[in-house]
């Protein structure tokens, strides 16, 4: 490849991974980023425009969905939207029946909210790389990434969100003198080998957050990076290539979500454990 070819593919490569972010820039002040290096200058008092409006739209498309089958359901012969609905609800019910063991009714609808809108922030990626960052640059937008799940702002704030009732829920449910024992005499009990016993457990805490936002966030950027290097392929190749990664991709996609979900029940079924 030519040396001009290789920026060129450089900068296709780094416009598609770039965020549209809009932050407090030493220079410029309140202002979009024009550049991946004004975006790292802008550093944590700036916000990702796309991933946070893509992930909102997908949020109100997924109430949009279950509302409008609600309004539809019929004790005759479903449609094929209740249908669909159904299938994902009754799905949701048995993986809590099967994963949670404690009482409460906020985790089937977490987890329900928990699955669907990260699958229709996943499923975006099946959408042509090309397609929207030039329909928005035709807008005046220069930069918009479209899949929220690609950036690791969004995948490790939905893990907070769940590190928080985790937390909650522990606290809640065992007592803080309670929860406070779980780590101090876990695994060993004894009191000589609390401070060991503290330094496993609070790692072990503070992973589970860290496992579920970048596990999802590393999977699909790996995915997305790989979409747009097909895209630099000559065009037969692309069809060649991209046809069949797409199609893996719906199950990607599809088990990311459910990783994530999986997981999510999990921790907050140990947090409703007493020991």
């Amino acid at each position: 490849m030519a040396a001009g070819n290789e920026v060129s593919s450089t900068y296709y490569i780094q416009h598609h991974l770039q965020n549209l972010t809009f932050g407090n820039h030493p220079e410029n002040g309140w202002s979009l980023a024009h550049s991946a290096e004004e975006a790292r200058e802008m550093g944590f008092w700036a916000i990702h425009l796309d991933t946070m409006g893509w992930s909102i739209a997908m949020g109100l498309l997924f109430i949009w969905i279950f509302r409008k089958a609600g309004k539809l359901a019929t004790t005759g012969v479903p449609g094929g939207l209740q249908n669909a609905v159904e299938m994902v609800v009754e799905f949701i019910e048995n993986l809590t029946r099967a994963t949670f063991h404690g009482r409460n009714p906020v985790i089937a609808p977490l987890a329900l909210t928990l699955f669907v809108w990260i699958l229709l922030m996943n499923t975006l990626k099946i959408i042509p790389v090309d397609y929207f960052p030039v329909l928005f640059n035709k807008l005046g937008v220069e930069y918009m990434k479209i899949v929220p799940t690609t950036d690791p702002n969004a995948t490790l704030g939905m893990a907070i969100g769940v590190f928080c009732l985790i937390i909650y829920y522990s606290i809640k449910v065992k007592g803080a003198g309670g929860f406070a024992k779980e780590l101090s005499l876990t695994p060993f009990n004894h009191w000589a080998l609390i401070p060991f016993n503290l330094v496993l457990e609070v790692i072990g805490l503070l992973v589970k957050p860290l496992g579920l936002g970048l596990r999802l966030f590393g999977n699909m950027f790996a995915g997305e990076v790989i979409f747009i290097l097909i895209a630099l392929l000559p065009f037969w190749a692309i069809w060649l290539l991209d046809v069949p990664w797409a199609i893996f991709h719906i199950l990607v996609v599809t088990l990311q979500a459910f990783i994530f979900t999986t997981l999510s029940v999990v921790y907050l079924s140990a947090a409703h454990e007493h020991h």
